[in-house]
């Protein structure tokens, strides 16, 4: 006698997982929108947490940069602030490494309380992230970085559902937050340069970098078929 197959979403593991995966993430949204939890990576505290500090305010910029990134603030407003607080080049790299702490988290995250039940849930969406980031992981990330109009936090969680290896990921995540980081630690720097000339080089690179974006992303959307799902929101 042949006994029942249970849905593979009855499944209570799977399941757990995605209800603590939704849990957490609707937290999120009333920890930044209900308790102003994004009102406090601003001048103001950086001046009295951070600048003159020494190592100490670094760290604590670089964790809750990494926390915040991780949970969706723009990752631009941490570059500015790392670059008000510490310089150009300290506040770029940073910014860089905050960023990147913050994705790898959000990308395990994602694969491990969320891949199980959405890979069930959703199989053709995560079909063609898959396949969007198969072959050449490294350069498709960077070309999603890249891509003006794509949600950081939503390309970290899904790619961490899809079958993306992580070092590729990681290293292409990396080389595509680096323009934007560079831009946005220069606007927020010291440097000794005249405002009105870092202003218009900070806008011009940021033009620059967009042009490249959009240029990359639709070459490679249109040989690789990637729907909107990563486009949807902006950075």
């Amino acid at each position: 006698m042949t006994g029942s197959v249970r849905h593979p979403l009855l499944d209570s593991r799977v399941l757990l997982r995605g209800l603590v995966l939704i849990a957490t993430l609707a937290a999120i949204g009333l920890l930044l929108h209900g308790l102003g939890l994004q009102d406090m990576l601003q001048t103001g505290w950086v001046d009295a947490e951070v600048r003159g500090k020494g190592a100490t305010g670094e760290a604590l910029l670089l964790l809750a940069g990494a926390a915040f990134t991780a949970i969706g603030l723009p990752r631009q407003v941490l570059a500015f602030l790392s670059g008000y607080a510490l310089g150009f080049m300290n506040g770029t790299v940073l910014a860089l490494a905050a960023t990147m702490v913050g994705a790898v988290a959000s990308f395990h995250y994602a694969r491990f309380m969320g891949r199980a039940y959405l890979l069930r849930r959703f199989p053709h969406r995560l079909k063609k992230i898959d396949d969007f980031l198969a072959g050449n992981t490294a350069a498709m990330a960077l070309v999603l970085r890249l891509a003006p109009f794509t949600n950081n936090l939503a390309t970290n969680l899904a790619a961490g559902v899809s079958g993306a290896r992580p070092l590729p990921f990681f290293a292409g995540s990396a080389a595509g937050y680096l323009p934007q980081t560079v831009i946005f630690a220069l606007l927020g720097s010291g440097v000794a340069l005249d405002p009105g000339l870092r202003m218009g080089s900070g806008v011009a690179l940021f033009v620059l970098s967009t042009i490249v974006g959009i240029w990359l992303w639709r070459r490679t959307r249109g040989a690789r078929g990637l729907s909107e799902e990563l486009a949807d929101a902006e950075d």
